[in-house]
């Protein structure tokens, strides 16, 4: 017996929709005729999503004013706290011993 499928997320769909629009794209060039294809639909949609993005705009500013103190904060913490410096120095040591080793063959 064959189990029932589960309801997709709105978000896997519009991963789903990405990731088909980012494959099948680039197939869209060779086809004859496609550049002044997009371009007519380009001129006919841009105006459209100017005018809802900036509806958008300034709620999303107001967030990211919001949010941006607190986080700066919090990455600035767990900066301090990382050891960045000594691995930065051992992998390039790491490196530098690796290309000594490969240079002597």
């Amino acid at each position: 017996m064959v189990g029932r499928i589960p309801f997709i997320r709105s978000s896997e769909s519009l991963c789903y929709g990405v990731a088909g629009v980012g494959a099948l794209a680039p197939f869209l060039c060779f086809i004859p005729g496609a550049e002044e294809r997009i371009a007519m639909q380009t001129a006919r949609w841009a105006p459209r999503w100017e005018r809802n993005i900036s509806f958008i705009t300034p709620t999303v500013q107001r967030g990211i004013r919001r949010v941006e103190p607190p986080l700066s904060k919090t990455v600035r913490k767990i900066e301090n706290r990382l050891p960045l410096e000594k691995v930065a120095r051992r992998v390039d040591t790491g490196i530098k011993r690796g290309l000594v080793k490969v240079s002597r063959y």
